[in-house]
């Protein structure tokens, strides 16, 4: 027991740069809290003392705003950073080194008695606010960036993100053993430019088809001026990125 609450704090001092003491990871982290007072409730879940084990995970909910049901399934080196808002399904299974951010729900979608929670593999990063949900697994090494909501299985090695999540191609070792958010493809902005490019073939087309019929119309400047508001927004971003790899 005693190696595994060091283990615990050594994660601690591992995974969030602003632990400073000893005391005061011990006191001040909410998340690992969490972590030992499901421990507890798991040990009198597997017991067949369900009820004690629901009145200590409800005690934990109460001093930590994270519930975790005493029936998940949680493995070594769990780290919640920051806490607040963490929701974690009975069913769900959870492997070795995860890594969760404030806000994540690890949900079920059917109300039948059988497995409706998440499996998540080992050294996997979940970023703030997002939601996984139904029975999928999430492979070892992928990434769940912040605010995607996930509804199939996520490959491992890969970074999914969206709303609903997709997975993410093109990503460095390093971008995604870090999760780094500026980096994550956006799938809106993504079809905002695939339709502003057809809209201007579209619009060469018909201009061209005018001038042969001898045709003059007035183009809308407000459009115009608009439409080159957010070409020019969508360079200056993919210039920052690009800076930014280099």
């Amino acid at each position: 027991m005693f190696k595994t609450i060091r283990e615990d704090i050594k994660t601690v001092f591992q995974r969030d740069p602003a632990a400073r003491s000893l005391l005061e990871v011990i006191i001040c982290y909410p998340g690992l809290h969490a972590i030992w007072m499901y421990r507890l409730a798991h040990a009198l879940w597997k017991l067949k003392l369900r009820l004690l084990a629901r009145i200590t995970s409800h005690i934990a909910r109460f001093f930590t705003g994270v519930e975790i049901h005493p029936g998940a399934q949680i493995g070594r080196r769990f780290f919640i950073d920051h806490g607040m808002g963490v929701v974690i399904g009975e069913t769900t299974e959870i492997g070795d080194d995860v890594l969760i951010y404030k806000g994540v729900v690890l949900g079920g979608t059917s109300l039948e008695k059988k497995k409706r929670h998440p499996t998540v593999g080992n050294n996997v990063v979940i970023g703030t606010n997002a939601s996984v949900l139904g029975a999928i697994k999430l492979g070892d090494h992928s990434r769940i960036g912040a605010g995607s909501v996930v509804l199939h299985d996520v490959p491992p090695n890969a970074t999914a993100v969206g709303v609903p999540a997709r997975v993410g191609l093109g990503f460095s070792i390093s971008e995604i053993e870090m999760l780094e958010h500026s980096k994550l493809p956006d799938p809106i902005a993504d079809a905002i430019r695939v339709v502003m490019k057809e809209q201007d073939e579209l619009e060469n087309r018909i201009q061209k088809l005018e001038s042969k019929e001898g045709l003059v119309c007035e183009i809308d400047k407000y459009l115009e001026e608009k439409k080159e508001e957010i070409r020019k927004e969508f360079e200056d971003w993919s210039k920052e990125l690009k800076d930014e790899k280099t």
